[in-house]
């Protein structure tokens, strides 16, 4: 079996609004079914309307669609790539409708995250399934996940070593950051049988980046939490450690977003704002080290994984923590697998999810 055997690629990311009329419909899309109040999304949505109600995650997508189109023409498979999202424009929905119009019966899936858990995970393969309900012809396979991918690896210690070989490492603490979820989130993700997945795909990652880039002396902070307070979500919080940090003697923040392929809203807003200004208040600095989405070897990795599945293989990773996915028609690994955990409803600080 060849990659040319299945019909067309289709990029499944979380959306994002792209102008201030779009925020507020947006954001009723993302929390959907919570019966959070329309002025308190107004409030939530001020991150967004900060920056003209604009998030980068749907320009950068695009952009890693056309690297990914050139990936393939340059190994001479001729298979469309498609874009389509949970919570805006494109719908995923709406975009498989155009895929079953070309007459596309075998589309690979490729979903915007690198991790397991639910949002990371099996929340993509939920939304495989809504896509099988408008277009039941279809059949959806989605790629693996790809957090120890020698790859993604790579591209993320390069620019991590260039960050720490630039900085007074003698000041300098070198911070992993990635979306944090409820404890009760994690400590249900992978199932019974592989709990704690997402914390510990987090972890191995931060250890293979920080290996290679020469990093002895790192941390693993968390970012992006929202709802109750009083609910335990995973810790430390990456502006509190930093100060914590800076109280320690610490003057320079490397801040390496591990959790993120691209600077969408929470990157911008959290690092490149948030934790930036509060650093700032204290007299420290911080350098955050970019994400990695639009390299074009990003692109190449994500065709590698294509063609893994018609050649039968599981993709390539450094880890030994388990590595899920290619699964169809969204089925996700185990019946059990990936649950939602989530202890009461309350209004969200912050609308996204570890997967965007």
């Amino acid at each position: 079996m060849a990659l040319n055997d299945y019909d067309a690629l289709l990029v499944l990311s979380f959306g994002g609004p792209e102008g201030e009329d779009e925020v507020i419909p947006f954001l009723e899309n993302v929390t959907r079914g919570r019966g959070i109040p329309r002025e308190r999304l107004a409030e939530v949505g001020e991150h967004y309307f900060h920056f003209g109600g604009v998030s980068p995650i749907t320009e950068q997508n695009r952009a890693i669609i056309a690297n990914v189109e050139r990936e393939l023409a340059s190994r001479g498979h001729d298979l469309p790539v498609y874009f389509g999202n949970r919570n805006w424009h494109p719908m995923g929905e709406d975009t498989a409708k155009e895929i079953e119009a070309a007459g596309h019966r075998r589309v690979l899936v490729f979903a915007t995250s690198a991790w397991g858990g639910y949002s990371a995970c099996r929340q993509y393969d939920e939304d495989i399934l809504r896509l099988r309900e408008v277009t039941p012809e279809i059949e959806y396979t989605k790629l693996w996940q790809f957090y120890g991918h020698p790859t993604f690896v790579e591209l993320m210690a390069e620019a991590t070593k260039r960050a720490w070989e630039a900085a007074d490492q003698s000041v300098t603490k070198v911070l992993f950051s990635a979306h944090s979820v409820p404890n009760a989130a994690d400590d249900s993700s992978g199932g019974p049988q592989d709990s704690n997945l997402y914390s510990r795909q987090v972890a191995e990652a931060s250890r293979l980046v920080a290996e290679a880039a020469g990093v002895r002396d790192y941390e693993v902070v968390w970012q992006s939490r929202s709802g109750n307070p009083a609910t335990p979500w995973l810790e430390p919080d990456v502006v509190d450690r930093s100060l914590e940090l800076g109280k320690q003697g610490v003057k320079h923040i490397i801040c390496v977003p591990i959790g993120f392929i691209t600077d969408h809203m929470e990157v911008v807003w959290d690092l490149d704002t948030e934790l930036k200004e509060a650093c700032e208040k204290e007299g420290m600095t911080v350098d955050r080290v970019p994400t990695v989405g639009l390299d074009p070897e990003f692109a190449s990795m994500v065709v590698d994984l294509a063609e893994n599945v018609t050649q039968g293989a599981s993709p390539a990773s450094l880890s030994e923590v388990t590595v899920q996915g290619c699964t169809v028609n969204g089925a996700p690994c185990a019946p059990d697998c990936c649950m939602m955990q989530r202890p009461g409803k309350p209004a969200p600080r912050h609308p996204q999810n570890p997967v965007t």
